[in-house]
């Protein structure tokens, strides 16, 4: 969210025509919070005030108000106010002195970038999640209490401005929006780079030890991408902080915000954490200048009200993603040949998509609403008609940076100039900006085939050769049978639990979601066996009768296997010196 900052003295703050927020946690072993505004010097004779139906880096429609009850208002003597309700969001009280003190019961039980949780342990609170706001007065600072009385050993880390022990502020409604806390008996470490202050906070079960292992990891990804850029961006308050909860209780997550990210796990950093968690820092930190900064025109202003569509997810997210490994390589977190391994997944996603046929990178994007952690209950066919914009744009910057290198420039220089353009003067820009940027950096010709072939439509890039270059290897195993549908294992023996891709084997044998496989040639499946066990022993161009069954008929299916369409990167052993080097300077620190 590009927001403009006034940087106060405290002593201003004091005395400025401000919103006040108090949250405590009387009964946080049930996941409650209680909430307490205050709404001074109001001019309107009515206040509508409302929780948000999304929030900062979600794209879908999350309706926070689920999770509000007994709700209060009253003026400045006390007296109780009229609460009416005209939508779902929303609540309007009348009949103010010109003060409205507000109250409510807030529940919250998930714990990631998106939601609030409260609980004996920590208070976990996204602030779109928490509390109410009124859109009238959008201008004015917040001020906000967090009282910890229930937990002294509680401490606070948020990018908000700490005006006393508990006391915070915002100086507006926006970036208090965007400004998630995280309140614990947290650990955390910090270092100062280039007059700037980079803390890690971390609520966690693990050892000081472990720790400063994971802290070693994070300083060497902020040196790694601060040297994509150029610089760091110029933070609000000199500061930028990670608020990790890596904690039993929690949902896997990362949000980026201006100032600070969330990064939510399971894992400890002793049980797998320290190698699956690291990612994310990388990602989300990515987000300071790609997302925060450099900002999509579509995404501003920030609409809390209703969903948020945006074309460039592609390269918001999906850019961010491929400079996600690229970090961790250039950082010594992980090795060219891990890197080189990491790319098969998303590579073969992206490549066997039936989805590329229906959609384009910008159409995508569009998508975000549906499938940004957003909810349905009737089924989808997104096997065959959606590629996430993280992975179908990771491959792209992929691409873009290899075919960039052919010609003596790269991703980073390209990424340079976006920042200096768009980002560090916070200008929101259009896809068609970043078409006539390329065009300035590598040529016109080369950016209208870029955008041309892979942006506006769906063309893949010729991977095999752009790999090449840089001493990697691109291959297909032939001689591997390709089904064309997952096939999960129950009690009852195996069944199809997806949609198969449009004009695979499965799919044109008249397979469909929900079949369960009797036999196959005559035999039945071992419910004890695998998946890969009952047809890895086939070959491509056999004929499998599977015997199924169907709303509760049995019939007859022919499955004519073709060959596996998953393609292989590695590490080339055989590649030229001149390959050899090309990827030492791709892959290295800088």
């Amino acid at each position: 969210m590009r927001i403009l900052i006034l940087f106060l003295l405290a002593t201003s703050v004091c005395f400025a025509q401000k919103n006040t927020y108090r949250i405590s946690f009387e009964n946080a072993e049930h996941h409650e919070a209680n909430v307490k505004i205050s709404f001074p010097d109001l001019e309107q004779d009515n206040l509508t005030v409302r929780m948000s139906r999304t929030s900062p880096g979600r794209y879908a429609l999350h309706e926070f108000a689920k999770n509000v009850y007994e709700v209060k208002a009253t003026n400045s003597k006390g007296e109780q106010l009229e609460i009416l309700r005209p939508d779902p969001y929303s609540w309007i009280i009348t009949g103010h002195d010109g003060l409205v003190n507000l109250e409510y019961i807030l529940f919250g039980n998930r714990a990631d970038g998106t939601y609030t949780q409260i609980d004996q342990t920590h208070a976990h609170l996204n602030i779109p999640a928490t509390f109410m706001y009124s859109e009238s007065l959008k201008q004015r600072p917040v001020e906000v209490i967090f009282d910890t009385q229930q937990f002294p050993d509680w401490k606070i880390a948020t990018q908000l401005k700490q005006i006393d022990s508990n006391t915070y502020y915002a100086p507006d409604l926006y970036y208090f929006m965007d400004s998630p806390t995280e309140i614990s008996n947290f650990d955390s470490r910090e270092f100062e780079i280039n007059g700037q202050v980079i803390k890690f906070t971390l609520h966690h079960p693990g050892t000081p030890q472990e720790f400063n292992e994971y802290w070693e990891k994070t300083k060497e990804i902020v040196r790694q991408q601060k040297a994509i850029f150029g610089e760091l961006p110029e933070f609000d308050f000199k500061k930028y902080t990670f608020l990790a909860c890596y904690m039993p209780q929690v949902s896997g997550d990362g949000m980026e915000h201006r100032n600070s990210t969330v990064l939510t796990s399971t894992s400890s950093l002793a049980e797998g954490g320290m190698d699956s968690n690291i990612g994310t820092v990388a990602h989300e930190f990515f987000h300071a200048w790609n997302v925060e900064r450099i900002r999509p025109q579509s995404l501003e202003p920030f609409d809390f009200t209703e969903a948020n569509m945006s074309g460039l997810l592609w390269f918001a997210e999906g850019f961010t993603s491929y400079y996600t490994g690229l970090t961790l390589t250039r950082a010594g977190i992980i090795t060219p040949e891990a890197y080189a391994k990491g790319l098969n997944g998303t590579f073969n996603y992206v490549w066997n998509s039936p989805a590329r046929a229906y959609f384009n990178p910008v159409e995508m994007s569009y998508q975000a609403p549906f499938v940004d952690a957003a909810a349905s209950i009737d089924p989808v066919n997104r096997e065959n008609t959606f590629i996430s914009y993280y992975s179908y744009g990771s491959m792209l910057g992929l691409a873009l940076d290899l075919q960039l290198r052919q010609k003596g420039q790269n991703l980073d220089a390209f990424m340079q100039l976006v920042w200096e353009k768009y980002g560090e003067p916070e200008i929101p820009y259009e896809l068609e900006d970043l078409q006539n940027l390329l065009a300035a950096y590598a040529g016109s010709d080369f950016a209208e085939d870029y955008f041309g072939k892979y942006i506006y439509n769906s063309e893949m890039p010729n991977y095999e050769q752009l790999l090449a270059e840089v001493g990697l290897l691109l291959k297909r195993d032939s001689k591997n049978a390709f089904f064309g549908a997952s096939v999960q294992k129950d009690d009852e023996g195996f069944y199809i639990n997806s949609n198969p891709k449009k004009n695979a084997p499965a799919y044109k044998a008249g397979l469909d979601i929900g079949d369960r496989i009797l036999s196959v040639n005559g035999t039945t499946p071992k419910a004890d066996s695998s998946r890969e066990d009952e047809f890895g022993q086939y070959k491509p161009g056999e004929q499998l009768k599977l015997e199924i069954e169907r709303f509760g008929k049995k019939m007859l299916k022919n499955v004519i296997l073709e060959a596996d369409p998953t393609f292989e990167i590695s590490i080339d052993k055989d590649a030229s010196p001149e390959a050899v080097k090309a990827r030492k300077a791709w892959l290295s620190a800088k």
